[in-house]
């Protein structure tokens, strides 16, 4: 009964979100309050308020707190919470697009095309005219893009249907042979090596308020997308046929899913480097907590995927600190026996529903 109780209270839906957003604010004062030099909750909460509402005054406040909140961690928290945010809604909308819980932004080799992107800017220092410092995540977009291009036609040339099965193993088959360029590249390269691996291990160290401008309006564009689409999503999620018999326009719906996906999978990529997990672990977590409907399960997936990788990069700044770990090693870390323990619990459930059968 108790247990009943429990569930019920977990499945209201308002009950959801006030949890999802309590989560995600707690995760931001957390990784605004705490470093080497820790900053207290009510001036955190005094200094930006008073920026946002023009009522700060410099003799109310130490003016190396403001400086450590506004410009050094105030602006990694965002990056980090926006990062998350996208690869968790992308990777909602291809589990259930895909039919497949191991499904996330990278099967379909879109992190992979921007990785490639990023390496070649890195590896032959590139520098487009008037862009400057911008043309690494730009190159990592445009090769995120070109790559969910390639794995559509090729996968339509295989079989005009485009099935799931279809493509899945076709971004497999990308995404293997972008790691093997981007390895390739690694061998050949020589004082770009530190700068390249650090890259690719995923980081928001250091992005300021500009990276926030990058990414920012990818996610809103994406995040719209997929949230209007949850309808057809929660259609194609029992089948293809099903969806088609149910009025969807199975093709279409499925490439406006994986564009969108692509988009904030390529934006993600680009401003923070190859991050795991994320989009795999988040959004299953969050079915099996609050249900498989996507009208809900893709904006709690943004709430708890922003609050996850916004604890992640701070347990990745002072674990060791003054010495800073990558990102993605961290999500990795704690993504992998994560999902390990889901897909235990997934195979006893099976096990024990054959058994009752």
């Amino acid at each position: 009964m108790p247990r009943l109780s429990i569930r019920k209270f977990l499945n209201n839906k308002i009950t959801a979100y006030l949890l999802a957003g309590i989560f995600l604010l707690l995760a931001i004062l957390l990784g605004i309050a705490i470093g080497t030099v820790s900053v207290p909750i009510p001036i955190i909460i005094k200094i930006i308020t008073g920026n946002l509402f023009g009522t700060l005054r410099a003799e109310h406040i130490d003016p190396m707190y403001s400086s450590i909140v506004m410009n050094i961690r105030l602006p990694r928290v965002i990056l980090s919470g926006l990062v998350g945010a996208s690869l968790a809604i992308a990777g909602a909308a291809f589990q259930g697009l895909l039919r497949n819980p191991l499904a996330d932004p990278y099967t379909l080799g879109v992190s992979s095309g921007a990785s490639v992107g990023a390496v070649i800017t890195l590896f032959f220092n590139l520098t487009i005219p008037f862009v400057g410092a911008f043309t690494l995540p730009l190159f990592s977009i445009v090769f995120s893009f070109i790559t969910i291009f390639c794995v559509l036609m090729f996968a339509r040339k295989i079989e005009r249907s485009m099935r799931v099965e279809t493509i899945i193993l076709t971004g497999i088959i990308f995404s293997s042979f972008l790691g093997a360029m981007i390895s390739l590249m690694i061998a050949l390269t020589g004082d770009e090596l530190r700068q390249i691996i650090g890259w690719l291990l995923g980081s928001v160290s250091m992005r300021g308020w500009v990276y926030i401008k990058i990414i920012l309006p990818f996610f809103i564009i994406g995040s719209i997308i997929l949230i209007f689409n949850a309808k057809e999503l929660n259609a194609m999620s029992f089948g293809e046929e099903r969806a088609h018999h149910l009025g969807v326009n199975v093709q279409k719906r499925k490439l406006i899913v994986l564009s969108a996906g692509s988009i904030l999978t390529g934006a993600a990529v680009a401003v923070s480097g190859t991050i795991g997990f994320v989009g795999l672990v988040i959004p299953h977590l969050t079915r099996l907590i609050w249900g498989p409907d996507h009208k809900h399960l893709l904006p709690l997936s943004i709430f708890i995927g922003s609050g996850f990788l916004i604890l992640a990069d701070l347990v990745s700044r002072t674990i060791i600190s003054p010495t800073e770990l990558p990102i993605g090693v961290i999500t990795s870390l704690i993504g992998a026996p994560v999902f390990a323990v889901i897909l235990l619990q997934r195979k006893r459930i099976e096990r024990s529903g054959k058994n009752d059968a």
